[in-house]
């Protein structure tokens, strides 16, 4: 049984996701900008959230993942969107070189490398369940089917995967938004939505 989300608490995650993005890429590239495309059309469409724009002059497209859920150790990847509106997941048509997935209560970030998981896991699909999570959005409610994948598969199955702590300013305060106001559902699969709000 799949669980409704308020749109609310999802953007709340999405936006700590892309904040906790920005920050590592740009500790891992000092020099690289980063330029948030997340309401910009052209990239909407694309799969992709954040251009990284490296000091050589070269420019990843990066996907952000935000999930709250305390015990998970899996992936919720997306491959439909809005069953209503049968529209494909970003999973499977993104065009973003990263995907950047930020485990927000337990304080990690993983950077898979999107194309390479992507083909690992199209073979072995079949190999993982499918959940549905419900959205809703005023008195609009959709679902998103994804496939439910174990960290460790990936780990194992595909290489230049990265696991990196976060670091946080404020770990109370940002612990206990996370706890409180977006409370953790361990035995159901969230709506990991794209991040809607530019900075």
């Amino acid at each position: 049984m799949a669980r409704s989300f308020s749109m609310r608490g999802v953007q709340g995650a999405a936006d700590r996701a892309v904040q906790h993005a920005r920050a590592w890429l740009l500790e891992t590239e000092p020099g690289s900008r980063v330029h948030d495309v997340q309401l910009d059309p052209r990239f909407q469409h694309r799969g992709v959230d954040l251009l990284w724009e490296l000091p050589t002059g070269e420019v990843r497209g990066i996907e952000v993942k935000g999930d709250r859920n305390a015990n998970r150790r899996r992936y919720f990847f997306e491959l439909v969107s809005n069953l209503e509106k049968d529209t494909p997941g970003c999973f499977l048509y993104s065009g973003a070189d990263l995907m950047v997935y930020v485990f927000l209560t337990q304080g990690v970030l993983h950077a898979l490398p999107l194309r390479a998981v992507r083909e690992w896991f199209l073979p072995r699909a079949k190999d993982y369940a499918l959940k549905h999570a419900f959205t809703q959005t005023g008195a609009i409610r959709y679902t998103t089917v994804g496939a439910v994948v174990p960290v460790r598969d990936v780990a194992e199955g595909v290489s230049g995967v990265k696991h990196v702590p976060l670091k946080r300013a404020t770990p109370a305060s940002d612990e206990a938004t996370a706890t409180a106001a977006e409370p953790s559902v361990p035995t159901e699969p969230e709506p990991v939505e794209k991040p809607r709000r530019a900075e």
